[in-house]
């Protein structure tokens, strides 16, 4: 008679907790996956062509900050030396302090300390060649030897091969190495195979996914627990069911018309 009141509060409560609970660690989440990139990454945009086709001109690019101590070959850095302009700029790493850099080879490819290295991005050069001019240089040490991947247009260490450096920049005037392309999507800026079998091998990508995962995962807590009240209380709304009740007297007399 008296058991008319609801007996899923308990579980209300407990569900509300929950949902204040998700949302808390999805703020968490969101907000220090920003920090983190923010932290590890720099935003860039590629100013010109010179390395198509892995990044365009126009592309926005995520830079982690590194070192020029952490450079390895094949990298896409982000630099900037008097002699080139004193600007930032991006080029590909093909060889570091004591290699010798040279092009091309009876294949047309670019040759590293004798090895030929394989570069799928200068397939659509002309001819399919490494470089449309011929040259060598001896990187000297803690200097790296740059190219555009767009090798028919790029002004890159083959046109400085006349300096002190042989064309070569300081290890120190690289301020970050390209992970991804943020817009348009174009995902991660993958380590070429060629230069893998060199000493020191290719480096290893940043966290740039584990940041992006972090920020997704967290909207995605935050709006899942925002929508559990609404939800819940939807749900938990008592039906029509569109039986009208009936009236009348039950004592089989007509109720309707005029007595």
């Amino acid at each position: 008679m008296s058991g008319t009141g609801r007996g899923d509060g308990g579980h209300g409560r407990l569900g509300s907790v929950l949902s204040g609970l998700v949302v808390a660690v999805g703020c968490v989440l969101f907000l220090g996956g920003f920090v983190w990139g923010a932290v590890e990454y720099q935003p860039y945009t590629v100013p010109t062509d010179s390395m198509d086709p892995t990044v365009k001109a126009g592309d926005r690019v995520l830079a982690q900050r590194i070192s020029g101590d952490q450079v390895r070959r094949g990298d896409v850095v982000v630099f900037k030396d008097a002699q080139w302009g004193d600007m930032p700029m991006v080029k590909r790493v093909v060889g570091i302090g004591g290699d010798e850099v040279a092009c091309c080879d009876s294949e047309g490819r670019l040759t590293v300390n004798g090895k030929a290295i394989e570069e799928p991005y200068v397939q659509r050069m002309p001819g399919g060649l490494a470089s449309t001019t011929g040259f060598g240089a001896t990187v000297p040490k803690g200097q790296l030897f740059l190219l555009g991947d767009e090798r028919s247009g790029s002004l890159d260490s083959r046109v400085h091969l006349q300096d002190q450096g042989q064309g070569s920049v300081p290890r120190s005037t690289v301020t970050a190495r390209i992970d991804a392309v943020a817009w348009p999507l174009g995902g991660l800026v993958e380590r070429p195979r060629g230069f893998a079998a060199l000493p020191g091998g290719v480096s290893d990508p940043g966290p740039v996914t584990l940041v992006v995962g972090s920020v997704v995962l967290g909207a995605l807590l935050i709006l899942g627990g925002a929508a559990y009240g609404p939800v819940v209380r939807r749900l938990g709304r008592p039906r029509r069911t569109g039986r009208a009740e009936p009236t009348g007297r039950t004592d089989g007399e007509v109720t309707h018309g005029v007595r």
